[in-house]
């Protein structure tokens, strides 16, 4: 068992949605990776780390692309679809040593960022081995896209990987379709046909820009939301990202369907896709989360800018203040993200999953900190350099322990991958 000792605050979200500060408690987890207790606790023959920070549920990171590490800051002033032209290019000359070198960027920079949990899309290799070696929860699968890749070798790759992380703790399968407009009509009814059989997650940008709604109206005369209901994609399992450009009555299918909706406002800027995610309408009647998107796009894979940046979109976006609360924020950012893949986490309490995120109390960027703004800090005032443990099913993951070595590992990472991006982009 594993105890956090003497946490100067625990911030949690709680069963109905709501934030509660503990002060001055432990917490206790299981062999098993569960939370037993929450509160004064005295346990012997636990491992004991001396907490002394502010613990909040592990962060959710429910939109990126890992690999992506590698094209950080290379094509930085395009719109979505003149990015992806480029981006599709250097795509096509990648090696799967190269994909698996910025995966494994990726995962460093989410561990470090004090992410416990991560859905991700790419066109990954093999990336059990990597995942179970640093030991935080990815959920992965080969994407369908037709421009890139055969879709029938994207259903090898995906039916192999159910086979393989069929006992894993940590890696789970996930259905990758790129997108409506990136597939075609043979490739949707795939991919139904599979989310069926494998009884899988289907995780989709949708209505990222103005242009794909036009696209894909013309391509089929409907709305891209529609077109996924019209193919049996929308349902309680569909991850749906994006969503800056929906009608009123796809907002109805959506909630309808009890789809979770993914927000990732530092991408969806950088890139000017404009549109408007409506969070009010959709947080009033479905599950929504919150991703970084790439870090080809959003450049950070930072969990706590991303907070912060969400709150500060919508109330710029509806002109109120309230639009979206610090406390909505950490919601999106946990239990809304473990919602959307139907695991029992994000909330630090007997019963969830064991995956904890500890803030530096000490750092003067949160300070000064009480009972009564310590929610707001986290929101306003954090960013992943203040994690000073990560915990996960139980395991302590990141911590003084191990910062050197990871911050080494990424340096060598990054080495290589500029002598590889520099003899591709030279040649």
């Amino acid at each position: 068992m594993l105890l956090l000792r003497d946490c100067r605050y625990v911030v949690t979200p709680t069963e109905d949605s709501d934030v509660k500060v503990l002060e001055g408690v432990s917490i206790l987890i299981s062999d098993d990776g569960v939370i037993q207790q929450v509160g004064d606790i005295d346990v012997n023959g636990t491992e004991v780390v001396k907490c002394d920070g502010v613990a909040i549920p592990g962060l959710f990171n429910a939109h990126t692309h890992l690999a992506m590490t590698m094209f950080r800051g290379l094509v930085s002033d395009h719109e979505l679809e003149d990015w992806l032209n480029v981006i599709w290019g250097m795509e096509k000359r990648l090696t799967g040593d190269v994909i698996l070198k910025g995966f494994e960027l990726g995962l460093i920079e989410s561990i470090m960022n004090g992410t416990s949990a991560v859905l991700d899309m790419y066109f990954n290799p093999d990336v059990v081995d990597l995942v179970e070696r640093y030991g935080i929860r990815v959920f992965e699968g080969p994407t369908f896209i037709d421009n890139l890749r055969d879709p029938k070798l994207t259903e090898n790759e995906l039916r192999n990987l159910v086979f393989r992380v069929r006992d894993s703790k940590l890696i789970k399968p996930i259905l990758n379709l790129h997108s409506v407009y990136a597939n075609s009509e043979d490739t949707l009814m795939r991919v139904r046909e599979l989310k069926e059989e494998l009884n899988l997650r289907l995780h989709t940008h949708v209505s990222e820009t103005r242009r794909e709604v036009y696209t894909v109206r013309g391509r089929y005369g409907l709305y891209p939301v529609e077109v996924l209901s019209k193919f049996g994609l929308l349902d309680s399992s569909a991850i749906l990202v994006h969503l800056g450009w929906v009608t009123n009555w796809e907002l109805e299918l959506i909630v309808r369907a009890q789809a979770t909706a993914v927000h990732c406002p530092s991408s969806n800027m950088k890139l000017a896709t404009a549109g408007f995610f409506p969070i009010k309408e959709l947080l009033k009647g479905t599950n929504v989360a919150l991703g970084t998107d790439g870090p080809g796009t959003g450049d950070s894979l930072d969990m706590f800018k991303e907070m912060r940046m969400a709150v500060l979109l919508q109330r710029n976006n509806y002109w109120d203040a309230k639009a979206l609360t610090a406390k909505e924020a950490l919601l999106m950012a946990t239990v809304n993200g473990y919602r959307s893949v139907g695991l029992r986490g994000g909330l630090i309490a007997p019963g969830y999953l064991g995956d904890v995120t500890v803030l530096d109390v000490k750092d003067p960027r949160i300070n000064p900190l009480n009972k009564l703004n310590v929610a707001n800090n986290i929101v306003y005032s954090s960013n992943g350099g203040m994690v000073k443990y990560l915990v996960v099913n139980g395991k302590v993951v990141y911590g003084p322990h191990n910062r050197e070595e990871l911050i080494e590992r990424a340096l060598v990472i990054s080495r290589e991958l500029n002598e590889y991006l520099r003899g591709m982009l030279n040649g």
